[in-house]
């Protein structure tokens, strides 16, 4: 299994030491996955491999820490907190995964998928940023010990209120979708000023059956009016905890809640960037997120508010657009990946009557899209800036499970030398952008019909 986890020269940033290093711990990711797969000494090998990446992974670090110190670059604290993250939460998690399973071949596919993700989204983002001082992709979060307070007292509350061990498995969550989801928003006031705190919670449909609607004793699979409205007051009670334990927060009364369409909810992080972004994992129960936006809240498009008068009527018609949202659940998904906005709305409002569309800005953010919910087919912009439409296809084939996801590429040149260029990289095919729009949908439902139905 040649070439699964590849350094490639356009993710050198130009300083010796920390391309280098990059360079190492790639090549020691990609052995990790060749040892993987040997039955000999599997475990011994694997417990060496990844003493040696922990290793080089420290030193890169303080050599990283040191570099940015010497020149005197700003974003060294957000720098330093994150890799203080990954070194004293993540690593140590993994680790003690793979401990308690006697390096089984799931947690050994857990620690190298998420040391992969985590290198190439920090070289490609956090890294890549050093070459313009500094700059963070996630400067307006808060400081790194009140999101560890905050991850600390929702944890302990999941804990006490359902019994699960919940899990942060990012703290930069952008509002990716996983799994059929229902997507809730509380938003809070201060009677003495304008200012204003919103909170928004992303829940699992399974994680909402697996907990409140166990506490109920419902025996279904799906939700309905009185799932949704415990759910509801349930998300209130745990906001309403964790408000009463930040002093920061408790001159704030409940004014708004609303139940969002995922469109609504992503309309939230293209328009605010949140101070705290969270994802969490519960094991098998599912996945739920919680973050805060403040001060500047959203007024508009995003849902009628929620009261005693009109509760019932907002959940019946709620549960009518989940309804249809189950049956366009049969719809081929398509994932568009393009830095242009424009391309990649336009695109949406092309193809969204026939199939479900994914968005992404980035080829970093399409891996993690992936990730949480893997389409049929990639539209792939085969020029955007830092990770390109060849760097991005190469991750993809570099993970076995992603490998077989067709990929067409979207390029605004039909020179024949890049013609050639893209073809060399065996895409299942490539559309040009200034095709007209039915042109390029047509292609698009040729592709599926002939080549994914058949398949």
């Amino acid at each position: 299994m040649e070439g699964q986890f590849e350094w490639r020269d356009e993710f050198n940033i130009g300083v010796d030491i920390i391309d280098r290093e990059h360079r190492q711990l790639f090549k020691i990711i990609d052995k990790l996955f060749h040892f993987k797969e040997e039955e000999k000494d599997n475990q011994w090998i694997c417990q060496e491999g990844i003493k040696y990446f922990k290793g080089h992974t420290l030193q890169h670090f303080a050599d990283e820490e040191a570099y940015m110190r010497s020149i005197g670059l700003g974003g060294l604290e957000r720098h330093r907190n994150i890799h203080k993250d990954f070194r004293e939460i993540t690593l140590p998690a993994l680790e003690a995964e793979l401990l308690q399973t006697n390096y089984s071949t799931d947690a050994m596919e857990h620690f190298l998928g998420v040391c992969a993700g985590w290198l190439i989204g920090h070289t490609l983002t956090e890294d890549m940023a050093i070459r313009v001082d500094g700059a963070s992709t996630w400067e307006n979060l808060l400081p790194n010990e009140e999101i560890a307070a905050m991850k600390k007292v929702i944890t302990h509350l999941v804990f006490d209120m359902f019994h699960l061990e919940a899990q942060a498995i990012s703290d930069v969550y952008s509002g990716e979708k996983f799994g059929s989801g229902v997507y809730y928003r509380l938003a809070y006031g201060r009677p003495q000023d304008e200012k204003r705190l919103e909170v928004l919670m992303v829940f699992e449909e399974k994680l909402l059956i697996n907990t409140v609607g166990q506490v109920m004793g419902l025996q279904t699979n799906r939700l309905n009016a009185m799932l949704t409205n415990t759910a509801r007051y349930t998300a209130r009670q745990f906001v309403s905890r964790i408000i009463e334990l930040f002093p920061d927060f408790r001159s704030f009364e409940l004014k708004t809640e609303n139940l969002l369409s995922y469109d609504q909810f992503q309309r939230v992080f293209k328009r605010e960037k949140p101070q705290i972004s969270l994802l969490f994992n519960t094991g098998g129960a599912g996945y739920f997120s919680f973050s805060v936006i403040a001060p500047h809240l959203l007024e508009e498009g995003i849902g009628t508010p929620i009261d005693p008068e009109n509760a019932m009527t907002e959940v019946e018609d709620y549960l009518k657009r989940r309804e249809q949202q189950d049956k366009d659940k049969d719809k081929p998904t398509i994932l568009v990946v393009d830095d242009s906005a424009t391309i990649r709305q336009a695109m949406k409002n092309l193809l969204e009557t026939d199939y479900e569309i994914l968005l992404a800005e980035s080829g970093v953010a399409a891996i993690r899209a992936i990730t949480l919910n893997r389409p049929d087919l990639i539209l792939l912009d085969y020029e955007m800036p830092v990770c390109d439409g060849s760097q991005t296809l190469s991750m993809l084939r570099s993970e076995e499970s992603f490998a077989d996801i067709p990929v067409f590429f979207l390029t605004g040149r039909d020179d024949p030398i890049v013609v050639r260029k893209l073809l060399s990289l065996k895409p299942a095919g490539y559309l040009l952008k200034y095709l007209k729009p039915e042109e390029i949908k047509q292609k698009i439902d040729i592709f599926v019909t002939t080549k994914l139905n058949a398949g």
